[in-house]
C-alpha cells in the first residue's frame, strides 16, 4: 500500500502495542547486548513499507561478520542488498551495520524507537530495520485506521463524518478529509492531517491545532482529556 513515511509515522505505536515499550528513552546498550537481541528475523523497508526485505540475523560468525540470510526477492525490491553479505555492531556498540564482503558499510542502522532502527543511504533516502512480526503487526493495525469514520458526541449523536488516508500529507502524517455538513465546532477545527503516535491518534489542523484521541475497550477513539461533552469516532455509520 501506498503512503508517506509509513513505520517511521507509527512506530511509537508499534512499539506500545507489539514490543512492550513504556515509551522511555532508547536504553543504553553495550554491543554484546545489542548483538544478542538482534538476532532474527526482521523487515528491510523503504519508509512507505512499498518495498520490503526479509533479514535473517544469525549468531554465527563467517570471516566477513557475523552471518545472515536474505529473502529471494530482496535484490530485486531493494538492489543495494545484493552487496550485503554479513553484518555486526560498530561505533559504541550502538550500530547496527549491514556490510559487504570487505567490511563496509552498506547500511548502518541506529535504533530511534524501542526495536526500531533507521539507517541512510546517501541519494536514496532513509530506510527502516524492524522485527519482522512487528512490522507485519504495524502494517495491520495501519490497515484498520484506513478509510471512513464518524465523530460523535458521547450521548451518540453523529456529528461529522471524515475519511482517514494513507496519502502523505507532510513528514509522519497523513491525509484526512471532511465530509459536508459537519457540526460546527468539526468545521472550525478543520482537521487536514493525521497520525498515529504513542498510543494516541492525532487529528491536526492547518492552524497547528492538535486533537488527541486514546482508544477505549470498544475499539473506538475517545478525545483526551475527557469533558462532559466527550467526542468519540467511530468506524463510519
Amino acid at each position: 500500500m501506498s503512503g508517506g513515511r509509513f513505520h517511521v509515522a507509527v512506530a511509537a505505536l508499534l512499539a506500545l502495542l507489539v514490543l512492550g515499550s513504556s515509551g522511555s528513552p532508547v536504553r543504553a546498550q553495550d554491543a554484546s547486548t545489542l548483538k544478542k537481541d538482534m538476532v532474527g528475523q526482521w523487515e528491510l523497508a523503504t519508509t512507505d513499507r512499498s518495498k520490503t526485505c526479509v533479514v535473517t540475523l544469525k549468531s554465527d560468525t563467517t570471516p566477513q561478520g557475523l552471518k545472515l540470510e536474505l529473502e529471494p526477492g530482496c535484490a530485486a525490491a531493494l538492489p543495494f542488498t545484493k552487496d550485503i553479505v554479513a553484518w555486526n555492531i560498530k561505533g559504541l556498540g550502538d550500530i547496527v551495520r549491514l556490510q559487504s564482503a570487505n567490511g563496509e558499510a552498506v547500511v548502518d542502522f541506529t535504533e530511534v524507537e524501542s526495536g526500531i532502527f533507521e539507517g541512510l543511504r546517501t541519494g536514496e533516502g532513509v530506510y527502516i530495520l524492524q522485527n519482522l512480526a512487528a512490522a507485519r503487526s504495524l502494517a495491520k493495525s495501519m490497515d484498520q485506521m484506513i478509510g471512513d469514520w464518524s465523530m460523535v458526541r458521547g450521548n451518540g449523536q453523529a456529528i461529522c463524518g471524515l475519511t482517514l488516508t494513507n496519502t502523505e500529507a507532510s513528514q509522519d502524517n497523513f491525509q484526512v478529509f471532511l465530509k459536508p455538513k459537519c457540526d460546527p465546532v468539526i468545521a472550525a477545527f478543520a482537521p487536514t492531517q493525521w497520525r498515529l503516535d504513542h498510543g494516541q491518534m492525532l487529528l491536526m489542523s492547518a492552524k497547528g491545532e492538535t486533537w488527541q484521541f486514546e482508544a477505549d475497550d470498544n475499539a473506538q477513539w475517545r478525545k483526551v482529556p475527557d469533558s462532559a461533552d466527550s467526542l468519540i469516532m467511530v468506524r463510519g455509520q
